[in-house]
């Protein structure tokens, strides 16, 4: 049992109760959280974009890895915003050369926005150092380590959406 129960549980419990290797857990999953907003954040301000622009960004480029074409009004449902907020938002990202707006090839109404060569290759740069260690921590896992801790995230998700559900 850990000290770190002790001075840590104040949410879970104390470390005096059989739960301290849970709080433990729930601690390091709290800590890696905080660490990985905090890394968001230095990647935000080393690509000079906001939280929802980085996100929408990184939205259009899986889109157009698998294929599919992504317009504002799909790229709005995505991020949950309104359509105010997404014309301001594409007009961010096409200023500042991560994005075009490119008309849609059957519907002349709509547009189809396209991430900029320069926007994949600069998120590929700016993440390519810190995808790698991460992706060296995972191989490290046995199979059967990976899907313990698998299974353990499945099941953390699932009991945060049901939050408010």
């Amino acid at each position: 049992m850990s000290n770190r129960s002790a001075t840590l549980g104040y949410w879970y419990g104390t470390a005096d109760r059989p739960q301290a290797d849970a709080v433990d857990v729930l601690n390091e999953l709290r800590d890696y959280r905080a660490a990985e907003a905090a890394m968001r954040r230095r990647t935000r301000t080393a690509m000079g974009m906001g939280e929802t622009d980085l996100i929408a960004l990184r939205y259009l480029l899986e889109a157009e890895r698998a294929g599919k074409d992504m317009g504002p009004k799909e790229l709005a449902v995505r991020l949950g915003v309104t359509s105010a907020s997404m014309t301001s938002l594409v007009d961010r990202l096409v200023k500042s050369g991560y994005v075009t707006r490119e008309p849609h090839p059957t519907d002349r109404r709509a547009l189809i926005l396209r991430s900029t060569p320069g926007a994949d290759q600069e998120v590929r740069n700016t993440l390519r150092d810190m995808h790698q260690r991460m992706m060296e921590v995972a191989e490290s896992l046995s199979g059967e380590e990976a899907a313990l801790v698998t299974a353990f995230l499945r099941r953390m998700r699932a009991a945060i959406d049901e939050i408010g559900s």
